[in-house]
Protein backbone atom coordinates (compact mmCIF):
# COMPACT_ATOMS: atom_id res chain seq x y z
CA UNK A 1 0.00 0.00 0.00
CA UNK A 2 1.02 3.55 -1.21
CA UNK A 3 1.74 6.24 1.91
CA UNK A 4 -0.49 9.22 0.81
CA UNK A 5 1.96 11.47 1.70
CA UNK A 6 2.30 15.02 0.06
CA UNK A 7 4.29 15.03 -3.29
CA UNK A 8 6.24 18.28 -4.41
CA UNK A 9 6.11 19.04 -7.89
CA UNK A 10 7.16 22.52 -7.97
CA UNK A 11 8.38 26.00 -6.17
CA UNK A 12 7.82 29.54 -6.36
CA UNK A 13 10.91 31.38 -7.10
CA UNK A 14 9.45 34.97 -7.48
CA UNK A 15 6.85 37.46 -8.92
CA UNK A 16 6.38 37.60 -12.53
CA UNK A 17 4.72 41.14 -13.68
CA UNK A 18 2.57 43.03 -11.92
CA UNK A 19 -1.02 41.12 -11.98
CA UNK A 20 0.14 38.37 -9.73
CA UNK A 21 1.60 35.77 -11.90
CA UNK A 22 4.40 34.16 -10.53
CA UNK A 23 7.22 32.14 -11.81
CA UNK A 24 7.67 28.08 -11.01
CA UNK A 25 10.78 26.13 -10.95
CA UNK A 26 9.34 22.23 -11.75
CA UNK A 27 10.26 19.13 -10.41
CA UNK A 28 9.72 15.73 -11.91
CA UNK A 29 8.57 15.49 -15.11
CA UNK A 30 8.34 19.33 -15.52
CA UNK A 31 5.08 21.56 -17.28
CA UNK A 32 3.14 18.52 -18.50
CA UNK A 33 2.92 16.64 -15.04
CA UNK A 34 1.60 20.24 -13.28
CA UNK A 35 -0.86 20.67 -16.04
CA UNK A 36 -2.55 17.75 -14.32
CA UNK A 37 -3.37 19.59 -11.51
CA UNK A 38 -5.51 22.07 -10.70
CA UNK A 39 -5.30 22.35 -7.19
CA UNK A 40 -2.42 22.56 -4.76
CA UNK A 41 -1.74 22.50 -1.02
CA UNK A 42 -4.81 20.82 -0.25
CA UNK A 43 -6.72 23.31 -2.03
CA UNK A 44 -4.99 26.59 -0.92
CA UNK A 45 -4.07 27.18 -4.53
CA UNK A 46 -5.90 27.01 -8.04
CA UNK A 47 -4.14 27.00 -11.15
CA UNK A 48 -5.90 29.09 -13.43
CA UNK A 49 -3.39 29.68 -16.32
CA UNK A 50 0.06 27.78 -16.76
CA UNK A 51 2.74 28.26 -19.99
CA UNK A 52 6.23 27.09 -20.24
CA UNK A 53 8.81 30.36 -19.36
CA UNK A 54 11.58 28.94 -21.98
CA UNK A 55 13.92 28.11 -19.67
CA UNK A 56 12.92 25.31 -18.25
CA UNK A 57 10.53 26.87 -15.78
CA UNK A 58 7.17 27.73 -15.98
CA UNK A 59 4.54 31.30 -15.32
CA UNK A 60 1.41 30.40 -13.04
CA UNK A 61 -1.68 32.32 -12.01
CA UNK A 62 -3.85 31.24 -9.06
CA UNK A 63 -7.21 32.68 -8.36
CA UNK A 64 -6.08 33.60 -4.85
CA UNK A 65 -3.19 35.44 -6.06
CA UNK A 66 -4.37 38.80 -7.04
CA UNK A 67 -1.30 41.32 -7.37
CA UNK A 68 2.41 41.63 -7.31
CA UNK A 69 2.67 41.70 -3.63
CA UNK A 70 0.73 38.52 -3.35
CA UNK A 71 3.01 37.11 -5.49
CA UNK A 72 6.01 37.99 -3.65
CA UNK A 73 5.10 36.96 -0.02
CA UNK A 74 4.72 33.56 -1.81
CA UNK A 75 8.34 32.89 -2.99
CA UNK A 76 9.69 29.72 -1.43
CA UNK A 77 6.45 28.30 -1.19
CA UNK A 78 6.32 24.41 -2.53
CA UNK A 79 3.13 23.18 -4.92
CA UNK A 80 2.34 19.93 -3.62
CA UNK A 81 -0.49 17.36 -4.11
CA UNK A 82 -1.48 14.11 -2.52
CA UNK A 83 0.54 11.30 -3.93
CA UNK A 84 -2.54 9.25 -4.61
CA UNK A 85 -3.35 12.56 -7.07
CA UNK A 86 -0.41 11.34 -9.18
CA UNK A 87 -0.75 8.90 -12.25
CA UNK A 88 -0.21 4.81 -11.63
CA UNK A 89 3.40 3.77 -12.65
CA UNK A 90 4.71 0.61 -14.64
CA UNK A 91 6.83 -1.92 -13.50
CA UNK A 92 10.34 -0.55 -11.82
CA UNK A 93 9.34 3.00 -11.72
CA UNK A 94 8.70 4.66 -8.54
CA UNK A 95 8.34 8.65 -7.29
CA UNK A 96 10.91 9.47 -4.99
CA UNK A 97 8.17 10.17 -2.03
CA UNK A 98 7.74 6.10 -1.92
CA UNK A 99 11.05 5.97 -1.24
CA UNK A 100 11.72 8.32 1.57
CA UNK A 101 11.56 6.51 4.98
CA UNK A 102 12.22 3.09 3.67
CA UNK A 103 13.68 0.88 5.72
CA UNK A 104 17.04 -0.32 4.00
CA UNK A 105 18.45 -3.66 4.20
CA UNK A 106 21.39 -4.84 2.68
CA UNK A 107 21.00 -8.55 0.33
CA UNK A 108 22.80 -10.39 3.33
CA UNK A 109 19.54 -9.19 5.39
CA UNK A 110 21.86 -6.57 7.39
CA UNK A 111 20.15 -3.52 8.74
CA UNK A 112 21.17 -0.57 7.14
CA UNK A 113 18.89 2.14 7.92
CA UNK A 114 16.47 4.45 6.25
CA UNK A 115 16.19 6.31 3.55
CA UNK A 116 16.47 9.71 3.91
CA UNK A 117 16.99 11.32 0.64
CA UNK A 118 16.88 11.00 -3.16
CA UNK A 119 18.91 13.79 -5.26
CA UNK A 120 19.68 13.74 -9.14
CA UNK A 121 22.47 15.21 -9.76
CA UNK A 122 22.30 14.78 -13.40
CA UNK A 123 23.26 10.64 -13.88
CA UNK A 124 20.49 9.20 -12.27
CA UNK A 125 18.86 8.96 -9.12
CA UNK A 126 20.80 8.46 -5.99
CA UNK A 127 19.14 7.18 -2.22
CA UNK A 128 20.91 8.34 0.89
CA UNK A 129 20.47 6.21 4.00
CA UNK A 130 20.90 7.27 7.31
CA UNK A 131 22.24 4.05 9.62
CA UNK A 132 21.40 3.71 13.36
CA UNK A 133 23.79 6.13 15.64
CA UNK A 134 27.61 4.66 16.49
CA UNK A 135 29.00 4.95 19.67
CA UNK A 136 29.36 8.77 19.31
CA UNK A 137 25.98 9.15 18.72
CA UNK A 138 26.48 10.53 15.09
CA UNK A 139 24.26 8.70 12.46
CA UNK A 140 26.52 8.00 9.42
CA UNK A 141 25.14 8.47 5.87
CA UNK A 142 26.11 7.08 2.96
CA UNK A 143 24.46 7.61 -0.64
CA UNK A 144 23.66 4.22 -3.38
CA UNK A 145 23.03 4.90 -7.13
CA UNK A 146 19.22 3.95 -7.52
CA UNK A 147 20.27 1.00 -9.86
CA UNK A 148 19.08 -2.41 -10.52
CA UNK A 149 22.96 -3.39 -9.76
CA UNK A 150 23.29 -1.52 -6.47
CA UNK A 151 19.37 -1.62 -5.41
CA UNK A 152 17.84 -4.47 -6.76
CA UNK A 153 14.80 -4.70 -5.02
CA UNK A 154 12.38 -2.76 -3.31
CA UNK A 155 8.92 -2.53 -2.17
CA UNK A 156 6.39 0.15 0.14
CA UNK A 157 8.18 -1.84 3.00
CA UNK A 158 11.73 -1.64 2.19
CA UNK A 159 14.70 -1.19 0.21
CA UNK A 160 17.56 -3.71 -0.21
CA UNK A 161 21.19 -2.77 -1.28
CA UNK A 162 23.53 -5.19 -2.91
CA UNK A 163 26.34 -5.62 -0.28
CA UNK A 164 29.11 -4.29 -3.43
CA UNK A 165 27.69 -1.10 -2.26
CA UNK A 166 27.44 -0.92 1.20
CA UNK A 167 30.53 1.37 3.16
Amino acid sequence: MVKDRSVTLAAITGAHGVTGEVRLKLFGEGLEALKRHKSFNDGALTLKKLRDDNKGGAIARFAEITDRSAAEQLRGTTLDVARSALPALDEGEYYHADLLGLAAICDDGQQLGTVVAVENFGAGDIVEIEGPPGEDGKRPRFMVPMTRQAVPDWNAERLVVARDFVP
